[in-house]
């Protein structure tokens, strides 16, 4: 009787034993990686926020692996325990985990795990759909030295201007003789007719005095006339150059290269710059953010070792500052780049094409009116709704910077 009331409950026990272990085996349907494009640019926006790109590229090998098709390597919910938390897993024993810790010298990614499992998701819907975008076309250059880049615009290389030139001055010689020629001939025809007069024949057979020529006062008063205006010219672009610092570029306590971190690594700036977007001054990096690399990457490096000795000495790295602008000027780098969206290319040049970062800008007053005179106000950043709105109200024109006061006086000096 007790077997007949038991064997039921058992089986039913035992069935929903099993199906929770069967569950249990199969991957979560919030564990999927997402498709959304909404979640998909949120992804690529917590991978730039979390330095993810410091160390990864989707088409190559940094610091760690290349994230193309990490998705078919490595299952979902083994990726989102390994970003939020390696080390814990590579302490656990997990063979995967350990051999990605031995192949990349034992660098150790920094944990996550203050990202959710939505978060993390996100971020690998962006890797996966980076991984299956089209290949883009790698800009070339061409066999002169100019570059052919997206929509087919070229740059002309300085060897083409060289051989333009010398055609020009080519042609001009080849006019100078044709016009000897045609004066000879000319003079030798007049000579061989028979009434010309004594003075036609001596017109003829006079010879040309370079001494008298240069000695005539029409000449010396051209040649002391361009004298004075090269010289007038000369001394007015060096007034104009006072306290212009274009093109400097000082020798740094440590030897980095933006080509290399910025360039090649696809480091942001704002990752070393951390106030760009956030205070009025860009920030020069300390110690403690380049040793988040280096404390692992390229420690033998003479170079590198002057990190550590600044670390040892708890001394700031003392760089030399490139831009400066006078103290009667006032400029705010969040204004900019964080309300304004301004690349760092506008004002700095290709910085990550620099080994040896230099002053690209003239940065005079001249060219900051020019540029809020030129330059149109992003409004999607909904500062300026209710301005906008005014402004295309009265004008047909496009809101820009000069239009909200950006060449009064007191908006650079007070």
């Amino acid at each position: 009787m007790l077997k007949r009331i038991l064997k039921p409950q058992l089986l039913a026990f035992t069935m929903l034993a099993f199906g929770v272990l069967f569950m249990q085996g199969l991957p979560s349907v919030a564990q999927e990686i997402p498709t959304d494009e909404a979640i998909i640019a949120e992804g690529a926006k917590l991978f730039t926020q979390n330095q993810c790109n410091t160390c990864h590229a989707v088409e190559r090998k940094l610091v760690g692996p290349a994230l193309k098709d990490v998705h078919k390597r490595r299952s979902t919910p083994w990726l989102i325990s390994f970003i939020k938390n390696s080390q814990k897993m590579i302490q656990s024993g997990d063979a995967e985990a350990v051999a990605l810790y031995e192949e990349y010298n034992k660098t150790e990614m920094p944990p996550h795990d203050y990202l959710s499992d939505d978060e993390v998701l996100a971020i690998l819907a962006w890797v996966v759909a980076e991984s299956e975008a089209p290949a883009v076309e790698v800009v070339a250059a061409d066999a002169a030295g100019g570059t052919v880049g997206v929509g087919g615009g070229s740059g002309i290389s300085s060897d083409y201007l060289n051989i333009i030139l010398g055609a020009l001055i080519l042609i001009l010689v080849l006019i100078l003789v044709v016009l000897f020629l045609l004066v000879s001939v000319m003079n030798r025809f007049l000579q061989q007719k028979a009434n010309l007069s004594e003075d036609d024949h001596e017109l003829l057979n006079q010879k040309f005095d370079i001494g008298g020529f240069f000695k005539s006062p029409a000449v010396i008063g051209i040649i002391a006339m361009i004298f004075v205006a090269v010289i007038g010219k000369t001394v007015v672009d060096g007034l104009y150059t006072v306290g212009v610092q274009q093109g400097y570029a000082p020798t740094q306590p440590i030897a980095f290269s933006h080509q290399l971190h910025a360039g090649q690594y696809e480091i942001d700036c704002q990752y070393c710059h951390t106030g760009v977007e956030i205070s009025k001054s860009a920030n020069i990096p300390s110690v403690n953010i380049c040793m988040n690399c280096h404390s692992a990457i390229k420690t033998e490096s003479p170079e590198i070792q002057k990190l550590y000795t600044a670390m040892e000495e708890n001394k700031p790295i003392e760089w030399v500052r490139i831009h400066n602008l006078p103290d009667l000027a006032y400029f705010n780098h969040a204004q900019h780049v964080k309300v304004g969206g301004v690349e760092c290319q506008t004002c700095h040049g290709p910085i990550e094409e620099m080994d040896v970062v230099y002053q690209y800008s003239s940065l005079t007053m001249g060219w900051c009116i020019d540029c809020h005179r030129n330059t149109e106000i992003k409004v999607e950043n909904g500062y300026y709704d209710k301005l906008t709105a005014l402004h295309q109200g009265a004008q047909k024109t496009a809101l820009r910077v000069q239009d909200i006061g950006g060449l009064e006086c007191s908006k650079c000096h007070y």
